[in-house]
């Protein structure tokens, strides 16, 4: 895409993580010059991938959904498909009540769909059983604006449910707190089908393929999840070389500035600033510097973006002797509610769920950890050794595992993950209209429609797109005079 004096029209991307890589792949034909600026050492964001007892192993995100299309579709687009590895199993379970008891199969992200199946995985207790079937009997909600899930989903199925089925599956999405995440943006599809059903299992099972008949084995249905070969963290820098962009790490934008011609970006220290000018700008980094990136460009949408809360988290990977297990590892792992007092929020049998993993190491079962939700900041100032001591011993007191890991990794991710806290759709709306009042000028990331890879390859999307009509609206650029 030229200007009439044949210059290229130039598009900077702030932020080398899956999102502002895709939205460089994506402008890769449209003729324009791309820089992508990273200010850490590295891309990817939260997506990484390093060796544990020489297996490649996700450090961040170790799946993607595979029913949405988005990223599937640039897995194929990369020419990855024959890298693409499903799940051995995704039999997970609840670690509550001293036992792991198994997940309901006929739930949506916790919400129970069929309360005799509830109630013989033993998740609840008989009364937190009998409170949820009330609510076949309340009448219809008029919600009335957002709510947090703990009080939309506690009010008609109790506070047991929230507490050791819904918070758990939620927290291992956002690390967050049930009576803080929004109803309307952490279970948008539920929401919107609990106001055509009375209750809200009701609304659930709407959502979820209808059971089979009785006496007939459930029909298999496709994996739900998939990953890479060599890790999801393979991803980022499979976009930024496909891209054909300019990809610069240890390039922090500290300022961003409207000039006449389109945008001008000030990177890399107060002692040797540069400037960099281009005629688009895709701002593709967490909340809170892009706040201050656009306080002085659109401070409206710098606000709503600096309401944004982030948690902090760390992925503890160990590896132990398949014979360290007292009986075999069959399910893909299991999650821990908030209510019960662990370290630990959930376990992943890498080496089960990813038979790809065991088949490259068959003596050694690779177990990750997820430690960490909102305001447990106190267990992440642990040491790496201390934090993964903790994680070994509650994975030994779930499963009765012998004797000390063989390797570990420690993976902290602060301020990673974006809290859909009450009031988040709205939050957004009024980021994305203060935005749209500035030409040349896109968001995206995991801080607005979704926290996983797909979600922020579809808003990646949407801002590559928005930044293309607006420079196919400007027509030719005037030949330079003389």
């Amino acid at each position: 895409m030229t200007g009439g004096g044949g210059r290229r029209r130039s598009v900077a991307i702030i932020g080398g993580g899956v999102s502002g890589l895709t939205a460089a792949f994506v402008l890769r034909n449209a003729g324009l010059d791309v820089t992508v600026l990273e200010g850490s050492p590295r891309l990817g964001g939260k997506l990484a991938v390093s060796d544990v007892a020489g297996v490649p192993v996700d450090s961040g995100a170790e799946a993607l959904l595979a029913r949405r299309a988005e990223g599937i579709g640039v897995i194929d687009e990369l020419g990855l498909t024959g890298q693409r590895e499903v799940p051995g199993t995704t039999s997970a379970g609840i670690w509550t009540r001293d036992s792991i008891r198994p997940l309901p199969r006929r739930q949506f992200l916790g919400v129970p769909a069929d309360f005799a199946e509830l109630g013989r995985t033993g998740i609840v207790s008989p009364a937190g059983l009998a409170r949820a079937e009330e609510d076949c009997r309340l009448p219809a909600d008029d919600p009335g604006g957002d709510a947090s899930v703990t009080t939309r989903v506690g009010g008609r199925l109790g506070g047991e449910v929230v507490d050791r089925l819904v918070e758990p599956l939620l927290g291992g999405v956002y690390a967050g707190r049930c009576e803080d995440l929004s109803f309307e943006a952490t279970l948008a599809p539920l929401a919107k089908a609990s106001r055509s059903h009375r209750s809200l299992a009701d609304a659930a099972a709407s959502l979820l393929p209808p059971p089979p008949p009785a006496g007939t084995a459930p029909v298999s249905a496709p994996p739900v999840f998939t990953t890479l070969t060599a890790g999801l963290g393979t991803l980022p820098p499979a976009l930024a070389d496909a891209s054909g962009a300019v990809v610069r790490t240890k390039a922090m934008v500290r300022e961003l500035t409207r000039t006449p011609a389109g945008w001008r970006l000030t990177v890399g220290s107060a002692h040797a600033p540069e400037a960099l000018d281009a005629d688009a700008v895709i701002v593709a980094v967490p909340g809170i510097p892009a706040s201050r990136l656009l306080a002085d460009v659109v401070p409206a949408a710098a606000a709503a973006l600096g309401e944004i809360k982030y948690a902090s988290m760390a992925i503890i990977t160990l590896a132990y002797p398949v014979t360290a297990f007292p009986d075999k590892v069959t399910g893909s792992g299991f999650l821990v509610p908030a209510v019960d007092g662990r370290v630990v929020k959930a376990v992943t049998f890498s080496s089960v769920k990813w038979p790809h993993l065991q088949r490259s190491q068959p003596k050694l079962h690779i177990v990750r950890c997820s430690v960490g939700r909102l305001g447990e900041d106190a267990i992440l100032q642990r040491e790496d050794e201390a934090l993964a001591a903790l994680a070994a011993a509650d994975l030994a007191a779930a499963t009765g595992v012998r004797g000390q890991p063989t390797e570990v990794r420690v993976t902290r991710w602060g301020g990673g993950l974006p809290q859909y806290s009450v009031g988040h759709l709205d939050r957004v709306a009024r980021i994305r209209a203060g935005i749209a009042g500035q030409p040349g000028l896109a968001v995206c990331g995991a801080a607005y429609d979704g926290v996983g890879i797909p979600a922020c390859i579809a808003s990646a999307r949407l801002a590559a797109d928005q930044v293309l009509a607006f420079l196919d609206s400007q027509g030719p650029e005037p030949a330079p005079a003389g």
